[in-house]
């Protein structure tokens, strides 16, 4: 049965092959601290499940190190040759057409596989979809642009070069949330909430539940990671168990106001960091700015939408 494991092997040699070109570009001063970086990443997701919890938390240990003492380097940007440029303008905007075929594969085959359960994992359908989406598009990249597996590889390089130590730091904070919660975080900021919470308010408990899933997600960068500690503060408790609020309507526009919070915190490294990165922008958080004004008046909407619904 196809599920994670083939996920993380795909994933792993990706990682892999960033490794081996990283410690090949003499144009980067840092070319080893890539390579190790990316080695070790790689071998989190083609072993990790072999090396025990001690193993992986010295993998991690060793990943922040490297990106704490100096972060990663990029290389020279290879020139574009005329034949590439002239590639370019000729396809133009087809060209997004690639990016396309992901989500479109993803979407197929997370409705299709359903109806065959045995061969791909029911818990893992979308992740097995996406990876699918993933290699479809690639290789239909190649027979299009007439390229070879090297090209997408060293672009692929190129672009987690740029990106550099952020690219992980989506999966540590939803290990941060999942250490919060075990270590019951969200029953100690529930103490705290309900000594200042006005008793019998259950507008005041709306308004901190709203406000604080946005400020525990700009806290940790993913709203996913936020949910477990302030459902297990305010939602549960309060919204759900003493004001009989729909559970439904609680956790889904809970983690819509925890959405808001991402907007506006450069945490949430691959919607806010990557882009600025990736353009080259001067100001790294220039993509957060531009969205405080929308966040804001989303989160109130937010809320008042859990006033309205939930009771």
């Amino acid at each position: 049965m196809i599920g994670l494991p083939q996920v993380y092997i795909l994933a792993g040699l990706a990682f892999g092959a960033f490794a081996v070109l990283s410690s090949s570009d003499t144009s980067n001063p840092k070319r080893w601290r890539n390579a190790a970086f990316w080695a070790l990443l790689a071998l989190s997701m083609l072993a990790g499940d072999r090396i025990g919890d001690f193993g992986n938390g010295l993998l991690v240990l060793a990943l922040v190190l490297i990106a704490g003492l100096g972060g990663l380097g990029k290389g020279a940007v290879r020139p574009d040759s005329p034949a590439r440029e002239a590639a370019a303008a000729r396809h133009g905007n087809r060209l997004f057409l690639l990016a396309l075929v992901i989500p479109v594969v993803a979407l197929i085959g997370t409705l299709a596989f359903k109806a065959v359960p045995d061969l791909v994992d029911p818990k893992n359908v979308t992740l097995v979809s996406l990876a699918l989406g993933v290699l479809i598009a690639l290789a239909a990249g190649m027979i299009w642009l007439r390229t070879g597996l090297s090209e997408p590889l060293h672009e692929g390089r190129r672009l987690m070069d740029a990106v550099g130590w952020a690219a992980i730091l989506p999966q540590m904070l939803a290990s941060l949330g999942a250490v919060f919660a075990l270590a019951g975080v969200g029953k100690v900021v529930g103490g705290v909430m309900t000594a200042v919470i006005p008793d019998g308010s259950r507008i005041a408990a709306v308004i901190a539940y709203g406000v604080g899933m946005a400020l525990f997600t700009m806290v940790m960068g993913n709203a996913f990671a936020a949910f477990p500690v302030m459902a297990a503060a305010i939602g549960l408790p309060l919204l759900i168990g003493q004001y009989h609020g729909d559970p439904a309507v609680v956790a889904a526009i809970g983690m819509l106001a925890g959405f808001c919070g991402t907007l506006m915190t450069p945490m949430a490294a691959n919607f806010n960091v990557v882009p600025a990165a990736l353009l080259e922008l001067k100001d790294r958080n220039a993509v957060v700015r531009a969205q405080i004004p929308t966040a804001l008046p989303l989160l109130a909407v937010n809320i008042a939408l859990i006033w309205f619904l939930a009771f």
